[in-house]
């Protein structure tokens, strides 16, 4: 199986928070989209510092974690940041790893929309088809 992409939209959870409370408009949310590589051995979403910034994220919090090539360093969680894929979305921290090429998607996110990884087609689909059993909101 080759590696996976698919395009996922990042949206700064609590700008969103502001809008609905009148504060601002809701063109103020800090969003992008992006293509993100899909990551099953990542526990969460990875970005690196200049999306952090981007999406104006919180730093939460320091997370000691491993890379796949066996790096351990501390890391900045951040969030809380939506992930939207077409017509399903999820809320995780995100952590920022200093110098990573692409943003990975990993399993929380993963799980949390209902979706993985089709290895015939190679791409991110319905876990349950296109019936959504959970989103989170």
């Amino acid at each position: 199986m080759s590696l996976v992409r698919t395009e996922i939209t990042l949206k700064n959870i609590e700008d969103e928070m502001v809008v609905r409370r009148g504060f601002t408009p809701k063109q103020e949310i800090r969003q992008t989209t992006v293509q993100a590589l899909v990551d099953t051995g990542a526990w969460t979403l990875v970005i690196d510092p200049a999306t952090r910034e981007e999406l104006g994220l919180r730093v939460l919090k320091t997370e000691t974690g491993t890379l796949a090539d066996g790096t351990v360093a501390v890391y900045n969680l951040a969030g809380p940041v939506e992930v939207i894929w077409k017509d399903r979305s999820a809320t995780c921290d995100a952590l920022v790893v200093p110098g990573a090429d692409e943003i990975l998607l990993g399993a929380i996110p993963l799980e949390a929309m209902d979706l993985m990884v089709n290895p015939r087609l190679e791409e991110v689909v319905g876990a349950h088809g296109d019936q959504i059993l959970h989103t989170l909101k």
